[in-house]
């Protein structure tokens, strides 16, 4: 079994995203809304705040109070909006219980909506009319493309229908003119398909479920999935059932994470290099 790397992959991504940064005409700003003040919320947007002046990019935080309310945060987004030289703006997600999740996101100016969570710039995703993607998905894609595999004769299986990894990932294989299998909570054949798979590209959220008896031997395991267990992060896969059975896995953490916070910075440079034009 051979190790993805995620780490290593993303510094490599990051390098070139300096790189190209460097040479526009003007220094992008990318900005992380945060409500309230929770712990894991807040250790988050200090590390891509970190990433992305690491690479030239100005990071702008917008912290706001736990109590505000739907409409005075859409109208702080608005103003966010139209700071000069902003190249995207995030919603550091779960929002408290009280706010309209989706009008917060929907008040995102559509082009600057780096994680395609807003209705406008997910359906231009899902449309194949973007220069963006959903970070997460686009990881999971940089992570399978690092082994150089010819995808078009392998059977590919997407594990889960998510909003973040499931979903997208379909989309970005069947933009490529591939055909992958979706395996739904609800599939009856579930194990069969899984053990007859060349690639399982896996984003359920449900920790260590893939195991070394469920594929086959070679098949390539991306982990998108995330899962709290024994006081620590797992992905869907069974890292140690797997080792004798497996070609490649991204193991969770240190796979798809990583590199998911570099394809965000990269969906940045994109939206830069529009106004650079």
């Amino acid at each position: 079994m051979t190790i993805v790397d995620g780490k290593k992959i993303r510094d490599e991504i990051l390098a070139k995203i300096k790189k190209e940064v460097s040479i526009l005409s003007f220094k992008p700003v990318f900005c992380d809304v945060l409500v309230g003040d929770d712990s894991a919320s807040v250790q988050y947007v200090q590390m891509k705040g970190r990433m992305a002046e690491s690479v030239g990019i100005s990071f702008y935080k917008a912290n706001f109070s736990i109590s505000i309310t739907t409409e005075k945060l859409i109208k702080e987004i608005e103003i966010l909006n139209k700071v000069q030289n902003m190249c995207g703006i995030i919603v550091q997600l779960p929002l408290p219980p009280h706010l309209d999740k989706q009008a917060v996101l929907d008040a995102i100016d559509s082009h600057l909506d780096v994680d395609c969570l807003g209705t406008v710039a997910s359906e231009r995703f899902y449309n194949g009319g973007s220069i963006v993607g959903f970070p997460t998905a686009l990881a999971c894609m940089t992570l399978l493309d690092s082994i150089n595999l010819t995808l078009k004769d392998k059977k590919i299986v997407v594990v889960g229908q998510g909003l973040l990894v499931g979903k997208p990932v379909t989309a970005l294989l069947k933009f490529r003119g591939l055909n992958p299998i979706v395996i739904r909570s609800k599939t009856e054949n579930k194990e069969e398909l899984i053990k007859q798979a060349d690639i399982i590209i896996s984003g359920m959220g449900k920790g260590k479920y893939l195991t070394g008896d469920m594929i086959k031997l070679g098949t390539v395991l991306i982990d998108a999935g995330t899962s709290e267990f024994e006081g620590g992060i797992v992905g869907d896969v069974d890292l140690e059932s797997v080792k004798d059975v497996a070609g490649y896995v991204s193991p969770v953490p240190g796979g798809v994470g990583p590199v998911t916070v570099a394809m965000l910075l990269s969906n940045v440079l994109q939206v830069a290099k529009t106004l650079n034009e």
